[in-house]
């Protein structure tokens, strides 16, 4: 595609099935130490490393428009998806009544009001020099987590505790992903991430942490150590991310176009993975455990959910817009034509 970075778009692929490959495998954790640890290590950098790309993308955030395109793009898909799974659950959850609260994301959906969130912050922070501005950034990320208000609801703790990746992301370069990408950091990359994922099999700690959706209480009485904790995290995550994206390929190939419609993946995979753990499909899951099994079925589904047709037959709800169908209806047309 023109005027697209094939980087990018591979990095975003690579992503996404990283994120359908953790939702599908949640059921399991607790049945499995590998399945515990390879969930561990994937929720480290996955989502981390997609805020990060996002804010290196918000840098056109001052031009005319912006603040009314992300927000067509981002709370109106937000409030439809909100509505269709909320209807969805009180089907395959034999729920007593829809449970309908604009204010609660459902499961995924937070990252779509964070990043609208992100992107306005950026009006007030990049006011500041950038090292005040991301020490700035930090110490809300740290803070947070001392007030139980700040949880769940409109997605704010995420959207604090997260927000210093897609700052550092905005500032980055894209000469910085090319030092990332050199063969030196590559290796260097790989013994960094295999080193981090077998040290989680000695290391024994909350999962949670890694969502950074609840206040520290949620872990025991707060303290100092608990702003420490939380550091250590964002300095494991940083680090995770960097080694990942350090090993994206740089040129195009077949599965570049798919790591152009990860936002259609992101919406529409929650539907599939609701479906399989409120079903049979689980428990046969359960039976067999092969994290290679687990790992082809999420391919599968992206690369499904990344197609064409699925596009063309979701895009109304989703970009608000049939282009896609549109394109094809007229091909199809001119084609009899002639």
């Amino acid at each position: 595609m023109k005027n697209r970075d094939s980087y990018f778009d591979n990095a975003k692929f690579f992503l996404i099935i990283l994120v359908v490959f953790g939702h599908i495998i949640r059921p399991l954790i607790d049945d499995s130490q590998l399945i515990m640890n390879v969930y561990k290590f994937v929720y480290t950098f996955h989502m981390p490393a997609f805020i990060l790309i996002s804010g290196y993308f918000a840098k056109g955030y001052r031009k005319k428009g912006y603040v009314e395109k992300i927000a067509k793009k981002l709370i109106l898909p937000y409030l439809i998806f909100q509505g269709i799974y909320s209807v969805y659950y009180y089907f395959i959850e034999d729920q007593q009544s829809i449970i309908l609260d604009p204010f609660d994301p459902h499961w995924s959906l937070w990252f779509l009001i964070s990043l609208f969130f992100w992107n306005i912050f950026l009006f007030g922070f990049t006011k500041l020099p950038a090292k005040w501005a991301l020490c700035l950034a930090f110490a809300l990320g740290l803070a947070v987590g001392y007030f139980e208000i700040i949880s769940n609801y409109l997605s704010m703790s995420r959207t604090f505790v997260f927000f210093p990746l897609f700052l550092v992301g905005f500032y980055l370069r894209r000469e910085h992903f090319d030092i990332m990408t050199k063969v030196k950091s590559r290796g260097i990359a790989v013994f960094v991430l295999l080193s981090i994922f077998f040290s989680y099999f000695y290391l024994d700690f909350d999962y949670e942490w890694l969502f950074g959706s609840q206040p520290y209480s949620q872990f025991g009485d707060p303290s100092i150590f608990s702003a420490g904790i939380r550091l250590g995290f964002y300095s494991l995550t940083f680090i995770t991310s960097i080694s990942f994206l350090s090993l994206i390929p740089k040129t195009h190939a077949f599965f570049t176009e798919w790591g152009t419609r990860t936002f259609y993946v992101y919406l529409l995979h929650g539907f599939i993975v609701q479906y399989i753990r409120n079903s049979e499909w689980l428990e046969w899951m359960r039976d067999y455990q092969s994290v290679t099994m687990l790992i082809i079925l999420s391919i599968i589904m992206t690369t499904t959910l990344s197609t064409t047709i699925v596009k063309a037959i979701t895009q109304p709800i989703i970009e608000l817009r049939a282009s896609t169908i549109q394109y094809y209806v007229k091909n199809f047309t001119s084609k009899s034509i002639q």
